[in-house]
Order: C-alpha cells, then sequence, then structure tokens
C-alpha cells in the first residue's frame, strides 16, 4: 500500500477519524492539541478547544458533537475556529479525575462514550494510566446510561453489520473483546476474542467482508482480523503510534489512519493523518439522531 499524508500537519494525538459520507468531509481530532479538525473541498478547519477533545461527531441536526473532559458538548460548524460556541448536551461521567476517550454512534444513531482516567497534562505531556476508573456511557438524546465500568482504555467501537457483536478493546489491558449484544443492542457476555500482535490495540474500523482493521499502537502497523478473531493480514504503515482508521471517499475504498507523535516517535510521518487506496470498502460511519 502507499499511504500519503492529508496533510502537511503532525499532530501531538490524532485520533477519532469519522467520514461523513453526505458532506465527504473527514472529522478528526488531536486530544492533546485541544483541536477539532474537518477536511472537505474547501479545506481544512481546526477549531480550537480549551480541554482535550476525543471525537467529533456530526448531528443530523447540522452541528457535531465534541467530547470534553467536562461533558459531551454541541459544537456550532458556523461558529470561528478560534472562538468555537459550544452548548453543554450531557455530563456522563461524573468521575473526578477521568476524561472522554472513545467515541462512536451505532445504526441507530446513539452514542457510545468510553471514558477514562486522564493521562493528558496541562501542556500536553502523557501522564500514567494507573486506575481502572473508566466507563463506556450510552447516549440516547442527552440521556446517558452507563453500559460498562472498570475500564483502563476503551478504544475501538465497532458493530458486526448484522447488530450481534460489539467489537471493544481496553487498550491498557491490551486486549480486543467481542460483546454479544442483546435485541436493546447492549452487551451481554464478552469473549477474548483477537489473537495477539505487534503494540497495543487502539482504534478501529470494520470492512464491508466483515473484517477488523485494528490501529496498533507502538506496533506501526494495521492487523485486519477474520471475522473469527485470527490475523488476516498485518499492514506495515511509515508511523510507530497509529491511533485508529476509517474507510471513507464516495466509494468508501480510502482508509484514513490517525497517528500520534509522543516523544519517543522521530519519524517524519509520525502524527500524521494517513490515506490510501484499497480494494475492499468499508461499513459506514453513523451520524448522532439528535
Amino acid at each position: 500500500m502507499q499511504w500519503q499524508p492529508v496533510s502537511p500537519q503532525r499532530y501531538m494525538l490524532a485520533e477519532g477519524p469519522f467520514w461523513d459520507s453526505s458532506t465527504a468531509a473527514l472529522y478528526f481530532v488531536d486530544i492533546a492539541g485541544m483541536l477539532a479538525c474537518r477536511l472537505d473541498t474547501r479545506g481544512l478547519a481546526q477549531w480550537h478547544l480549551d480541554e482535550p477533545v476525543s471525537a467529533f461527531i456530526p448531528t443530523d441536526q447540522g452541528d457535531a458533537l465534541v467530547t470534553l473532559a467536562s461533558g459531551v458538548y454541541r459544537l456550532d460548524l458556523a461558529s470561528p475556529t478560534d472562538h468555537p460556541r459550544l452548548s453543554l448536551f450531557s455530563q456522563p461521567d461524573r468521575m473526578p479525575g477521568n476524561r472522554a476517550n472513545e467515541s462512536r454512534c451505532d445504526k441507530r444513531g446513539r452514542l457510545w462514550l468510553g471514558t477514562m482516567q486522564n493521562n493528558i497534562g496541562p501542556s500536553g505531556e502523557d501522564l500514567p494510566v494507573e486506575r481502572d476508573s473508566g466507563s463506556l456511557f450510552l447516549l440516547e438524546g442527552n440521556k446517558a446510561m452507563p453500559v460498562l465500568e472498570g475500564l483502563g482504555i476503551p478504544n475501538t467501537l465497532a458493530w458486526s453489520d448484522d447488530g450481534r457483536y460489539l467489537y471493544s478493546a481496553d487498550s491498557k489491558a491490551g486486549q480486543l473483546w467481542r460483546y454479544a449484544l442483546d435485541v436493546d443492542g447492549l452487551p451481554v457476555t464478552r469473549e477474548a476474542w483477537a489473537e495477539p500482535g505487534p503494540g497495543v490495540p487502539d482504534g478501529s474500523a470494520l470492512d464491508a467482508e466483515g473484517y477488523l482493521w485494528n490501529a496498533r499502537w507502538g506496533g506501526g502497523c494495521l492487523l485486519r482480523y477474520d471475522p473469527e478473531g485470527r490475523i488476516e493480514q498485518r499492514i506495515a504503515l511509515p508511523v510507530s503510534h497509529p491511533t485508529s482508521c476509517v474507510f471513507g471517499g464516495p466509494d468508501l475504498r480510502t482508509l484514513y489512519v490517525t497517528s500520534a507523535r509522543p516523544g519517543k516517535a522521530a519519524g517524519p510521518l509520525d502524527g500524521a493523518v494517513l490515506w490510501s487506496r484499497l480494494e475492499v470498502s468499508g461499513q459506514p460511519c453513523h451520524r448522532f439522531k439528535g
């Protein structure tokens, strides 16, 4: 595969890529850099926030949700990038010292939000994660319901096309899990699903064949898992710390990969958002309904 950066910019901790098919726009964040970013035909827009931001997801109302340490906010996309207009939407996690991390919407347009002990210092430096204080919340409207507790670093939120399973990782535990879901789409049982590989499991995307593409933090690659959790392919990347990926483009055959630039990463593309064309298409992202 040939990988190219989408822009010259390098981020501290780019994460949470989201492809909005209706507007042909790529949304992502720089968690430590406190940026909510949107790339479309008009160029790159970056809203500067006052807190680490872990996800940037458009809504059916034409604005977007941003997940901050202090809560989930609505962001007016028409507001100036240096003075974003925010309104508090929900505060799911009231645990002191926690922050938001992985967030995705399921097919029903409900927001799933994973939280964790804050690991970002006031200057964007890394702090250790020493406790499993994270949880997974489900937001339908502005009502939040806790779904899972005792998580270290929740990453990956991806649903099988038939709605039977949720794939989710705990990067602190180094494990990708598969949860069986009930008729309401809530997890009921959990199994250790994926073969181990290089690095630590981070964010993921599912392709149209039901294979999971998982970014490997510190592993410099993506792993493509088959539906039984076996490694089908290892895809080398020109970055040391990939964080997540998403399928985009008009045919969902462009794979976008976000990456980080921690202190030990010194490569020219570390911290870039990358893209490459694939033969297989991916599953679409879903806006928040509400």
